[in-house]
């Protein structure tokens, strides 16, 4: 079972692990999202560590709009 969190505004958060292909494993605090879309959005200054595979953009809807967002093959 997963446990988690409440963060700011009730937000709920809980521990993952992001995994860099040089096999460092990267414990995170990830927000529930009810709008999930099947990816796990990451800021750009911490995607560039992990060596992971661009595929390629693609455009996607956030609560602030439409935004092209870069997908990689990663491991969590």
């Amino acid at each position: 079972m997963i446990s988690g969190f409440f963060g700011v505004e009730d937000a709920l958060f809980f521990e993952i692990e992001l995994l860099a292909s040089t096999d460092l494993q990267l414990p995170v605090d990830a927000m529930f999202d009810t709008g999930f879309s099947g990816y796990l959005a990451i800021n750009n200054q911490d995607i560039d560590g992990f060596s992971w595979i661009y595929v390629k953009q693609q455009p996607m809807f956030t609560a602030r709009g439409e935004a092209e967002f870069d997908l990689y093959v990663g491991e969590v």
